[in-house]
C-alpha cells in the first residue's frame, strides 16, 4: 500500500470530507445567525431600551470603566444565537426521526 493508499484510507477512516463539509455549513451557518441576531432582533431589542444606544453603556468606579453595554450585548447576541442553532437542531432531529420511521 502506498502513500496514495494510505492517503484515502485515512480519508475514510476519519471520515475527513464529511467533517469538511459539516465545517463549511457550520461556518455558513454562523454567519445566517449573526445576521438573524445583528439585522433583525437586535433593534428590536434596541427600541425596548431607552435610550437605544445601549450597547455603549459603561458604569465607572474609580479610575476602572465596566462595559456593561457590550457585555449584556454580547450575552443577548449568546442566548439568541444559543435558542436558534437548538430550535435548527430539534427542527432537524425531528425530520430525522420521522424519516427513519
Amino acid at each position: 500500500m502506498g502513500f496514495v493508499g494510505e492517503f484515502k484510507e485515512f480519508l475514510k477512516k476519519y471520515q475527513v470530507l464529511g467533517l469538511a463539509v459539516a465545517f463549511i455549513i457550520g461556518a455558513a451557518s454562523t454567519k445566517l445567525v449573526t445576521a438573524l441576531v445583528n439585522d433583525l432582533i437586535m433593534p428590536i431589542v434596541g427600541l425596548l431600551v431607552p435610550g437605544g444606544d445601549w450597547r455603549t453603556a459603561t458604569v465607572s468606579a474609580g479610575n476602572v470603566k465596566f462595559l456593561v453595554g457590550d457585555f449584556v450585548g454580547a450575552l443577548i447576541d449568546f442566548l439568541v444565537i444559543a435558542l436558534v442553532v437548538f430550535l435548527m437542531v430539534k427542527f432537524i432531529m425531528k425530520e430525522d426521526a420521522t424519516v427513519k420511521r
